[in-house]
């Protein structure tokens, strides 16, 4: 990476800050980020100060909304992926207006001409449509000069404790051909990422506790960094019958070892999705941290659900990381954001090529 360059970027559909805090780790200085939701905004604000957040509608925003940038080094950001994402098969279709935002994407890559893009986004875009909208951005991003490269990396081959696969593209117009970064084949437990976070109850809502006494995983050291407490503890209250169910789940398993005769309100028992009542292992990588809530996403140890740090930790957000917001509301966050550690090695294996 060469010294005296100012590594400028931008952040569209920044949520709460995962790409942009990787992208900051790396040494990009990002300098404006733009995010529709309150919250997530919010949330962004109180952690990247010296970033500008523009909490609007990006289709309302132009190169002029941008003033003071020039020479733009990177464009970055994840378009809403709820309409391409495996997993929501009401709205897995071309009438979702939400699978339309990457076009406003595209039109400010036009305007801002950055020399690189990284466009991030669930696995599911990459066959969405018979693949037609990736080669649709491919084909934009080709016709005003960038060279683009495309893949699906796992967050749990680059440190992150959580098996989560993301569908990246990286352009520039430099004509480089860009190649992604190797993952590593060892991985991150959940054992080793959440062990040493406070003991908590079902409905529990503490700010700060103490953390636990015990030796300390390198992935532990570096999420806790100059943080001596556990902060934003907050774990959804569940009704005594969904905790009940809990204690019959071992680790690793879901809700087929549940008792038929505790599950009377599910008409379809054929139905459930295999992540629903899932207690983690702590042997294993965590499975995707998406909407946690409501899949009952359960503690290895504990009878309840996630706390809104542990969470946050498998995800690979620092402890000092603070979010605003309801707790239904920064549970979503979390579970939409981009694994800040994931995000560094993209960001990093870029600046190789400066």
């Amino acid at each position: 990476m060469s010294n005296g360059k100012n590594f400028s970027g931008v952040d569209l559909f920044s949520g709460a800050g995962g790409l942009s805090l990787g992208a900051e780790w790396a040494g990009i200085d990002v300098q404006y980020a733009v995010e529709l939701d309150k919250s997530a905004s919010l949330t962004y604000k109180k952690n990247h100060s010296s970033s500008l957040v523009l909490n609007e509608d990006i289709a309302r925003l132009d190169k002029n909304s941008f003033p003071n940038l020039d020479n733009l080094f990177i464009l970055f950001g994840g378009p809403p992926c709820q309409g391409f994402s495996t997993s929501n098969q009401k709205t897995r279709n071309n009438s979702n207006p939400k699978n339309r935002l990457y076009l406003e994407f595209l039109r400010l890559v036009h305007e801002l001409k950055p020399v690189w893009v990284v466009i991030e986004n669930v696995q599911g875009i990459y066959n969405f449509d018979n693949g037609k909208i990736v080669r649709k951005i491919v084909d934009d991003l080709n016709s005003c000069g960038y060279r683009s490269k495309k893949t699906i990396l796992n967050s749990v081959d680059f440190g992150v404790p959580q098996k989560r696969k993301r569908f990246i593209l990286v352009a520039n117009r430099h004509n480089i051909d860009f190649e992604f970064p190797q993952g590593n084949p060892s991985f991150v437990s959940v054992g080793d990422a959440i062990s040493d976070l406070p003991e908590l109850q079902n409905g529990d809502m503490k700010e700060e506790c103490n953390y636990i006494d015990c030796k300390l995983s390198n992935y532990m050291k570096l999420m806790r960094g100059k943080s001596n407490m556990a902060r934003q503890n907050y774990v959804s209250k569940n009704s005594e019958l969904v905790i009940k169910r809990y204690a019959y789940i071992g680790q690793g398993e879901n809700w087929k070892s549940i008792p038929k005769e505790l599950m009377t309100n599910y008409k379809d028992m054929a139905r459930c999705h295999s992540g629903i009542y899932k207690r983690l292992n702590n042997n294993e990588p965590s499975v995707v941290i998406s909407n946690y809530r409501k899949n009952m996403l359960i503690h290895p140890t504990q009878d309840r659900g996630l706390s809104v740090r542990e969470a946050a930790r498998l995800q690979s957000f620092p402890d000092d990381y603070i979010f605003e917001g309801s707790i239904s509301e920064i549970q979503q966050q979390i579970g939409n954001a981009v694994p800040p550690l994931l995000s560094k090695v993209i960001f990093s294996r870029i600046l190789e090529y400066e």
